[in-house]
């Protein structure tokens, strides 16, 4: 399995067809994922976040963390958490300055963060959210997606109010882990995912 940057049309293809939230995030760096048979799997992208504070509580800045914004894959790839751990090193490697990962797991699409546990994130906390959902193709989903659905359609979806989300963190350093390190709580239970 090996990761390279990825370009934007890759990012742009994999995140409309692989993810369930149907939105291209805006990212700082992605990473194309590839299998042993050299097979494209999709993109893991990384980006600023939507809150330019997410780090303010751990004492960082915006450009000392970023957060996992995607892992948009298409199933062909060997281990979803070999290739979160590999776009780990390869952020280490590409971003020295980033001290700091975040990233979410969405209590709606009753994802647990296997993926983050699997690979060693800390569980820090869980959030709520004043968002709506849609129910559309079978499946809950972000409502920005309205931007890809006629009017007339729209107004007939189920709408539920966003279920929140479970936040993960990752240190990059010791430094940074020894700061962090205080807000760590266990896992999520119930965690049936794989």
């Amino acid at each position: 399995m090996r990761l390279e940057k990825a370009s934007y049309k890759a990012v742009k293809y994999a995140c409309l067809k692989f993810h369930y939230a149907k939105t291209v995030p805006i990212t700082n760096i992605s990473y194309s994922v590839f299998n042993n048979k050299n097979e494209w799997c999709g993109v893991i992208c990384f980006g600023g976040g939507a809150n330019y504070n997410l780090g303010k509580k751990y004492g960082l800045v915006s450009g000392q963390f970023l957060e996992l914004t995607r892992v948009a894959l298409n199933g062909l790839q060997e281990s979803t958490s070999k290739c979160v751990s590999l776009s780990i090193k390869m952020i280490k490697r590409n971003k020295p300055l980033v001290n700091l990962l975040i990233s979410y797991a969405d209590k709606g699409q009753n994802h647990k963060g296997i993926i983050y546990q699997a690979t060693n994130w800390l569980y820090v906390d869980e959030t709520e959210s004043s968002g709506i959902e849609v129910f559309y193709k079978g499946k809950w989903r972000h409502d920005r997606i309205q931007s890809n659905i006629k009017k007339e359609l729209w107004l007939t979806l189920e709408k539920r109010k966003k279920s929140g989300k479970y936040k993960y963190i990752y240190p990059l350093n010791k430094n940074i882990r020894k700061k962090v390190i205080l807000y760590k709580k266990d896992y999520p239970k119930n965690a049936i995912e794989v």
